[in-house]
């Protein structure tokens, strides 16, 4: 398998990220680990090799990235309101140095129509699921598996403001209207995949799931909602099924 690793700074968190591409051809995906995790975990916990078909026969590019949740929405002894100020470092990190990175692995050009996938799997998937909102022109496509949607609930304390709504989807999803949302419409697809089993009810991750995707077909977004089995944990072994079953209808 074609892998291509670099470290990329940023001024924004006086920091560099690590960013690991797989493969050589095909739609790029932009893919977000668990909970303060590294670029390395997607491949190390199977999630590469669920779909190295895909990724083998040119249909698809997985740019894995590292996360900032330690210094942003983990960092429990701060407010939210400034945990959601320090996720814009990491923002503009993607946003200014992955974003471009993967462009120029491209060719120095995307395909206008399907852009960039993002892809993530529990805190992972809330960060899929906020940027493609963010910045559906970029993120046409987000792929979200076992997330919680809500950053309120992570043990969350402080005085709310600007920061955190902009930065969480179920708060402004509940208020999107007029021509952007209209261009949402036309432009964003979003698949939020969740099991029923051990975990997902305990990170709030089920409960989530449903509300967005019924917030999302309030507002008229394109969407699907696919729930697995009672059997179906928040762990690595059911999103490497998930992202085997899903993944190759969008490449």
């Amino acid at each position: 398998m074609d892998e291509r690793s670099a470290r990329l700074y940023s001024r924004a968190m006086d920091a560099s990220g690590e960013v690991i591409r797989y493969g050589h051809w095909g739609r790029p995906v932009l893919v977000f680990p668990s909970e303060q995790g590294q670029a390395g975990d997607f491949a190390s916990n199977g999630m590469v090799g669920a779909v190295a078909s895909l990724v083998d026969g040119g249909r698809v590019k997985l740019y894995s990235v590292d996360a900032y949740d330690a210094a942003s929405w983990s960092a429990r002894d701060i407010p939210l309101e400034e945990r959601a100020r320090r996720h814009g470092r990491y923002e503009s990190w993607i946003l200014d140095q992955v974003v471009p990175f993967v462009v120029d692995d491209c060719g120095g050009a995307l395909d206008a129509a399907t852009g960039i996938a993002t892809l993530g799997v529990s805190l992972g998937a809330f960060h899929a699921l906020n940027f493609a909102l963010r910045r559906a022109d970029l993120f046409p496509l987000a792929l979200c598996l076992s997330g919680n949607y809500d950053a309120t609930s992570w043990h969350g304390w402080g005085q709310r403001g600007d920061a955190l709504y902009f930065n969480n989807p179920n708060d402004y999803v509940a208020h999107l209207d007029g021509d952007h949302l209209e261009w949402l419409r036309g432009r964003l697809s979003v698949l939020l995949v969740c099991g029923q089993g051990q975990w997902e009810d305990t990170t709030g991750a089920l409960d989530s799931t449903r509300r967005m995707a019924a917030m999302l077909s309030d507002k008229g977004i394109r969407h699907e909602l696919d729930l697995w089995g009672f059997d179906v944990p928040h762990d690595w072994p059911s999103w490497r099924a998930q992202l085997a079953h899903h993944l190759p209808r969008f490449c």
